[in-house]
């Protein structure tokens, strides 16, 4: 049998061991030790580390035999084992933080199937590989989820998820913090990488990061945690060091949903120049519904988030049921003879419609493109269209062969600009660009080149005068229907 050596400076930590083949033997056996570093192997008396599954630098964690189970039951062995030297009164912090860690997923596995269940928790303390004195290694092992996290499942499909998709991920990760929520415990850092579906189509929350606290104040002056998030998912105030609540947790998991619904990166989907969310013009057939779930669990301020999952479901449930067309009622048959003539039935009257719940009413509809990317593009447009006008008028001379050509070369600009096939910097380039090539002057009829940019610049300008005022038509209109 082969054992895995966990210290992370061994030079071999393959070890393999004949007589532990024998079921009998293995139950019985006394500790085995590294025949390179002399690190114990059988960790706690009863777990076989046998294969690395992840590394960092808070430690390592390891699949991992549990001999005293009839099935040798796989299990996971995060090992912590903190960077850098740490003085005694941080090393029995660190011991103290990491235990109660494991007595709180010890808690939330018990009660919920939808959290790895906690099986142990031990140091281990051993002479140094090099030098004098001890090293401290703590140990928390957890039940084993045979499934694939998010991201990998998201990297394996290759393409974004749907609406529905994400609507049942959201509603089933929404659960489990409703669960961990209510039991005055904030998870810190959601992310696809963090939530694994099992082989039975279940979805786990793993990694509840208290270990990570303890590694980022360490050796930290000021004691703050500012190490327990992940880059792109993390709110303000997290990011910032400071407290965090339930909702903190609501951002992180509606910032996930964004990168399965959009197949892009965070930070793809994120305007730092407007400090603003602009995921929309990433994401095809989303409800305004869905997109203004996901608008309120990202604002930036705490308290203008929902305050729980339970708000979030709510929405969900009332945003869903909005999208959904009432049903038909069936037919009615006829009952009386063909030769007489059928009396029309009653006027009927339109019901009332239902009241609007409160989760649902607390949620913005939001836009799908910024006021400023849209006014840009109609810049672009406009100007665009100015100079291939004059340019097909130039060369074919026939106005309707010039608005044929002109029409079909604008289509396919708006289209490129709705895709994101052409955006930010590229709109001024090509705007350079087509200005360039007017300097020819058969490109050009009779104007001259300045002129030719002015009437580029007027059209343009009145590109952006004509898509505000609808702009701002649709947005009254909005407000009053």
């Amino acid at each position: 049998m082969e054992i895995l050596c966990t210290r992370p400076s061994c030079p071999s930590p393959r070890n393999f061991f004949d007589d532990l083949d024998d079921e009998s033997k293995l139950k019985t056996a006394q500790q085995k030790y590294c025949t390179s570093c002399g690190m114990p192997l059988i960790l706690g008396g009863r777990y076989l580390p046998s294969k690395l599954l992840g590394q960092g630098g808070f430690g390592a964690a390891f699949l991992a035999g549990d001999r005293y189970t009839t099935s040798f039951r796989d299990c996971v062995v995060k090992q912590f084992q903190p960077s850098g030297n740490l003085n005694p009164q941080q090393l029995e912090t660190a011991q103290r933080l990491f235990e109660r860690e494991a007595a709180v997923l010890e808690d939330l596995g018990h009660d919920n199937r939808h959290i790895p269940n906690s099986f142990a928790f031990f140091p281990v303390i051993v002479p140094k590989l090099q030098g004098s004195g001890e090293q401290s290694f703590f140990y928390l092992v957890q039940e084993y989820i045979d499934g694939v996290d998010l991201e990998r499942e998201q990297a394996q499909r290759g393409r974004a998820y749907t609406e529905q998709e994400v609507r049942q991920i959201l509603r089933e990760v929404l659960e489990i913090l409703k669960f961990v929520h209510d039991r005055d415990v904030i998870h810190r850092d959601i992310k696809p990488s963090n939530i694994m579906r099992s082989g039975n189509d279940r979805l786990y929350l793993l990694d509840f990061g208290a270990v990570k606290q303890v590694t980022a104040g360490a050796g930290s002056t000021q004691g703050r945690s500012t190490g327990i998030y992940s880059m792109g998912f993390a709110p303000p105030e997290q990011m910032q060091g400071s407290q965090v609540y339930p909702s903190t947790d609501l951002y992180a998991l509606a910032a996930t949903c964004l990168v399965l619904l959009t197949n892009k990166a965070p930070e793809d989907l994120y305007d730092g120049y407007n400090n603003a969310w602009d995921w929309q013009s990433h994401a095809t057939q989303v409800s305004d519904q869905l997109e203004g779930v996901f608008n309120m669990m990202l604002r930036s301020t705490p308290k203008d988030r929902f305050q729980s999952a339970q708000e979030v479901l709510e929405a969900l449930k009332a945003s869903q049921t909005a999208i959904q067309p009432p049903p038909q009622p069936p037919a009615q048959p006829l009952t009386q003879p063909p030769s007489q003539p059928v009396n029309p039935p009653p006027p009927s009257v339109t019901p009332s419609p239902p009241p609007v719940s409160r989760a649902a009413t607390r949620i913005p509809s939001g836009s799908r493109v910024s006021t400023v990317k849209l006014l840009s593009n109609a810049a672009f447009t406009g100007f665009e269209g100015a100079l291939l006008f004059l340019a097909f008028a130039s060369i074919f001379g026939t106005p309707a062969i010039s608005m044929g050509l002109l029409g079909v070369t604008l289509g396919g600009l708006i289209y490129a600009q709705f895709r994101n096939i052409i955006s930010g910097s590229d709109l001024p380039i090509l705007a350079v660009l087509t200005s360039v090539v007017m300097l020819f002057p058969a490109l050009r009829d009779d104007l001259t080149f300045p002129m030719t940019l002015v009437v580029a610049v007027i059209a343009g300008a009145g590109a952006i005068a004509i898509v505000a005022l609808f702009r701002l038509i649709y947005l009254a209109l909005s407000r009053i229907l």
